[in-house]
């Protein structure tokens, strides 16, 4: 019998492998489409749907940072990414980092590395935007490190205004 870190595993790998297949069909039926525009309208719908289960789980009255960044964490490890909150740093940015995480290293196998980080941090700033005209939040994020850059991790920070 399969265990529950083999089932996220095999679960999170077919998930990413439909996404590569629906951008095939896509591009092939549509043959003139910008690939990157594509994508962007891709993490565009799923921020939209990612914000709706943010914002039922963030307290506004909180520390809404913090709450955002942890939700992000904890949608990566649903993925079965290698993701942590690791801490507040001297700015009072929270902060984020993924040591590995698989949708890198399908993009890379696939030839698609420009569309890495580009489809990540777009779902993250519009996850933020959808979040923050829902809730009146000033959430905002930077991303200051990446692995398809060449970094040892893809680290952010996030924080309020």
């Amino acid at each position: 019998m399969m265990d529950d870190k083999k089932k996220i595993n095999l679960l999170s790998n077919i998930m990413r492998a439909s996404h590569f297949e629906w951008r095939r069909a896509a591009l092939k039926l549509t043959p003139g489409l910008d690939p990157m525009e594509l994508v962007r309208q891709f993490w565009t719908e799923v921020a939209t749907d990612t914000a709706k289960f943010y914002i039922k789980n963030i307290d506004p009255k909180g520390d809404v940072a913090r709450q955002f960044a942890e939700l992000f964490v904890g949608s990566s490890q649903a993925m079965d990414e290698d993701c942590t909150y690791t801490g507040q740093d001297d700015a009072g940015c929270h902060t984020v980092a993924h040591t590995d995480c698989p949708w890198f290293h399908w993009h890379k196998k696939l030839g698609l590395l420009p569309e890495d980080q580009f489809g990540c941090d777009l779902w993250l700033e519009k996850t933020a935007e959808e979040v923050n005209a829902t809730l009146g939040t000033r959430i905002r994020f930077a991303t200051v490190e990446t692995i398809p850059g060449g970094g040892a991790a893809c680290r952010r920070k996030f924080w309020t205004e």
